[in-house]
């Protein structure tokens, strides 16, 4: 959902790479919907008629990863009471998601990585090797070259991995996206909740739109649907967190008198007043520029959204 260039070069990119069989690295901070992106890879692929598996790679326990990926036959070890597939035979025909692929163990990624080559694989416990053919879509918000230098990831397996790399932008770089979201998730929430969907004041939007969201969309889907349950039935009541809207950011303050003579008290208008010149007088000396290492954001010390939104609550609009 979304506007942006960054979504609309995003979506370009799935248009261009979903009908190939070319292995796909999703990249993407915690939260931002690499999981969408793979079942959306899926979806417009040749195998969408085939099952989508979705493997967790940090939850699967470590002496457990070799049966979950490539299966197990009765008695190859205790527990094994009968005969199991594992991931990559479910997948067979269709997509192979290897969700925070970065949590791999070391010792297990030259296995992986064979497969991967070879498309042949053998259950634990059976000398019979089975052919499997599945598209790999693997995700993760680590750094894998980081990991790699750390002798935490094989090279050799990144680069089988790092064929088409797609990356899913953070939400604080697509503020102008959040409205469109906002109500997307409250219009999802409302009918899985069975409820009239509250409408979105310009105030709730001003408030989402000054947050940063470090936990992207997947934090304002939270946000939304916890106003959502504690709204009275006709609107919505958003409880962030201090210190993530616009007036409580750390640098809120920069943007007050410093000047004040000692013992002199003002009153809130004035305060107002001095925040407004203040403002006006970075935005003349930047060229009423406000993003970049030359924006009047960073002059002030405040988030670009933070100080959009001053603009609008204070009228303040560039001269003609």
């Amino acid at each position: 959902v979304g506007q942006n260039a960054a979504m609309r070069e995003l979506l370009r990119q799935i248009d261009m790479v979903a009908p190939t069989d070319a292995t796909v690295l999703i990249l993407g901070e915690s939260g931002t919907g690499k999981e969408l992106v793979a079942r959306e890879l899926h979806k417009r692929s040749r195998r969408s008629g085939h099952p989508v598996i979705r493997v967790n790679c940090a939850s699967v326990p470590r002496e457990l990863y070799e049966s979950e990926f490539f299966g197990h036959v009765k008695g190859a070890f205790t527990g094994a009471i009968h005969d199991r597939a594992g991931r990559f035979e479910a997948a067979d025909g269709g997509t192979l998601l290897l969700d925070e692929v970065g949590e791999i163990p070391l010792e297990l990624q030259g296995k992986l990585l064979r497969v991967l080559q070879s498309g042949e694989l053998q259950r634990v416990g059976e000398d019979r090797t089975r052919t499997v053919d599945v598209r790999i879509v693997a995700a993760t918000n680590k750094r894998l070259p980081e990991l790699i230098a750390a002798g935490r990831f094989r090279e050799d397996l990144f680069y089988r991995l790092n064929v088409i790399p797609i990356e899913v932008p953070p939400l604080r770089e697509r503020p102008d996206d959040i409205a469109a979201l906002a109500e997307h998730i409250v219009a999802a929430a409302a009918a899985r909740l069975n409820r009239p969907a509250p409408r979105l004041t310009q105030d709730d939007l001003r408030k989402l739109e000054a947050c940063s969201w470090p936990g992207n969309v997947r934090e304002l889907q939270n946000a939304i649907e916890r106003a959502l349950i504690l709204s009275d039935g006709e609107r919505l009541r958003f409880e962030l967190p201090l210190g993530r809207q616009g007036d409580e950011t750390v640098g809120s303050a920069v943007s007050e008198p410093t000047t004040i003579p000692a013992g002199q008290v003002l009153t809130e208008a004035e305060v107002q007043e001095l925040q407004r010149r203040n403002i006006e007088s970075a935005l003349a000396r930047c060229g009423w520029k406000v993003y970049g290492l030359s924006g009047a954001a960073l002059l002030l010390g405040l988030k670009p959204t933070t100080l959009i939104e001053r603009m609008r609550r204070m009228g303040i609009r560039r001269p003609a």
